[in-house]
């Protein structure tokens, strides 16, 4: 007798809902595979939006669909098909529209929204952005043409990017952060200074300390920012960059345990049977620390995701933990890449600086000084990945660590 083909529900569309669709279908070639995505768009990839903004690139370059890892054959997704809540017992998701969907096995992989603080007055006029999604990129794009000033509010990698976008569109382009510096989550004032010169070479705008109180708007749209330092700055456009919340709302009366996001062990199951979660929604434990952690980082979806659908599929594979910051880009020119330790003010660590002219360089040893925790590496990131390797395994580097301070580190000094 023909085995039965098992029935999978993947709720979300993006990086780690691709990623689990196209794990399952390598290990079940047989298996019906439904990805339910709220969005409009089929699944795309996320950090290229600003280029929509910058008119590098157009929606139809952006898609997922038989692109690097997503060639997966025979996976439904059906867009615009909003989860309203999820019966665990009987197995089965309710959607917005009253239909409804069964499945043995489920996956969580719903992401995150921008956060807008509830305290700035004004967020709902037009020309108020925090974009995340296509759809909101398609809605900036088209304001530009009525745009010669826009407000960003917060110096994130977001925000930045979406700055950059406007800056090639020749909108003149303000930073607002309350933070002593951009790119305060992911590095130290001082550890950013390189990026700041960047930044302010290229022509962006940057106030530090401030904090917006109010947008200002009339029937146009947006007319300013009140800030609260009691000046007013004049522009047609705002960009909230203000961090993310999971989306975990539909769960609610469902079982699946939440604190804060969806919690997830190392395989990447949710507390009920058939149950997973991967991606910006799910909390699992930084490699680092073990405290836990929620990211919401592309690559580490993507890892996750790929997790969980091959744990989906009857692979058993664990999940390496996720770093509480993990990034690698570059902003205005200047590559950097910030991983696992980096906030070291009033801890207890041994730590390595060297700055030339045109590098940064911070290495973060534990108390003891025999394990790599973290490091901030800007305009020079060669072997960044072999460090991330010797972080997240938690390695003992007392017999490399002189050619980890000097930056001499390669492969060759880890083989037998």
């Amino acid at each position: 007798m023909a085995r039965q083909q098992s029935r999978y529900v993947i709720v979300g569309g993006s990086a780690a809902g691709m990623a689990a669709a196209q794990a399952i279908r390598e290990r079940d070639p047989r298996g019906v595979i439904t990805v339910l995505s709220e969005e409009a768009d089929e699944p795309y990839f996320r950090p290229l939006i600003p280029f929509l903004v910058s008119g590098k690139k157009q929606a139809g370059e952006m898609t997922l669909a038989g692109c690097g890892p997503y060639t997966g054959a025979d996976i439904h997704v059906r867009t615009g098909a909003r989860v309203a809540s999820v019966d665990a017992a009987g197995r089965s998701v309710a959607l917005e529209d009253g239909s409804r969907h069964g499945y043995e096995k489920i996956l969580f992989a719903t992401g995150s929204r921008p956060h807008v603080p509830p305290d700035i007055e004004g967020t709902r006029a037009e020309g108020v952005f925090a974009m995340r999604t296509l759809a909101d990129a398609r809605r900036m794009a088209l304001r530009i043409d009525r745009t010669d000033h826009a407000v960003m509010l917060g110096g994130g990698l977001l925000n930045l990017k979406a700055a950059f976008a406007l800056l090639e569109r020749g909108v003149k382009v303000t930073l607002a952060v309350y933070s002593p510096e951009v790119l305060s989550q992911l590095m130290e004032p001082d550890d950013a200074t390189l990026i700041r010169k960047a930044l302010d070479a290229a022509g962006l705008s940057i106030l530090t300390g401030v904090a917006a109180t109010g947008i200002v708007s009339d029937a146009t749209g947006v007319t300013g920012v009140a800030l609260d330092n009691g000046h007013t700055l004049a522009c047609q456009m705002v960009c909230i960059g203000k961090g993310v919340r999971p989306n975990v709302e539909f769960l609610a009366g469902s079982g699946v345990r939440v604190a804060g996001g969806i919690v997830a062990d190392r395989y990447a199951a949710a507390s009920l049977p058939g149950t997973y979660a991967a991606g910006d929604v799910a909390v699992t434990r930084d490699p680092v620390t073990g405290a836990p952690v929620m990211t919401a980082l592309w690559t580490n979806a993507v890892e996750m995701g790929r997790c969980a659908g091959l744990n989906m599929a009857g692979t058993p594979t664990a999940y390496g933990g996720t770093f509480g910051i993990l990034n690698a880009t570059q902003v205005a020119d200047e590559p950097f890449v910030a991983m696992g330790v980096v906030h070291t003010a009033g801890g207890d660590y041994e730590i390595h600086r060297k700055a030339t002219a045109t590098t940064f360089r911070k290495l973060v040893f534990d108390a003891a000084g025999r394990r790599l925790v973290g490091g901030v590496f800007v305009g020079d990131i060669t072997n960044a990945g072999l460090y991330r390797t010797v972080i997240r395994e938690r390695m003992d580097v007392t017999a490399v660590k002189r050619q980890i301070i000097d930056h001499t580190l390669h492969y060759g000094h880890f083989m037998p």
